[in-house]
């Protein structure tokens, strides 16, 4: 793979998590957040996106949005949980991705808001119009995702150089 070829990055926020009596990282899915993720899993491969590489929060309903999703799809990437993610801000966010090996093509980050919601605005120098106005008016709700394309190597990411190409959330 060239680094001239487009590179497509998607940010993923974990599906609903539920509020018990556990700290914030251990919070797992509520019911709702299982069946979205699962759903969103099914527009995931419906992008026709090889993945390469997931980078996951160690967050519980991180890894749980991921484990419903990533049964979805036929073939599982490579998956790294990245301590990172969790409560990572856009420039810490793209910190991490600067690190990626460049043989990785394509990339799924599975985050947080509100940093994955920034990260997809920071990065996204254009957009096709659609996916920008529902992005806009949707923001970035739980199990939403975006897709962004860049050219160029990982350690080059940085604000306005990618393209947002899609945007998906579940309905309410």
């Amino acid at each position: 793979m060239s680094v001239a070829e487009p590179r497509r990055i998607v940010l993923f926020r974990h599906a609903k998590a539920d509020w018990p009596q556990v700290n914030d990282h251990e919070r797992p899915l509520a019911e709702r957040g299982r069946k979205d993720a699962a759903e969103a899993g099914r527009r995931l491969v419906d992008t026709g996106i090889p993945f390469d590489l997931a980078l996951c929060s160690t967050a519980t309903r991180t890894r749980e949005t991921w484990k419903l999703a990533v049964h979805e799809f036929a073939h599982r990437p490579k998956t790294v949980y990245e301590e990172r993610l969790y409560e990572a801000s856009p420039g810490e966010l793209i910190a991490v991705l600067n690190e990626t090996p460049d043989d990785a093509q394509n990339l799924l980050l599975i985050g947080h808001n509100p940093g994955v919601h920034g990260l997809a605005e920071v990065l996204a120098g254009s957009a096709e119009a659609e996916p920008r106005e529902r992005m806009n008016s949707r923001g970035f709700p739980a199990a939403a995702f975006a897709v962004l394309s860049f050219s160029g190597a990982w350690k080059t990411l940085e604000p306005g150089v990618a393209t947002l190409l899609d945007y998906w959330a579940p309905t309410d």
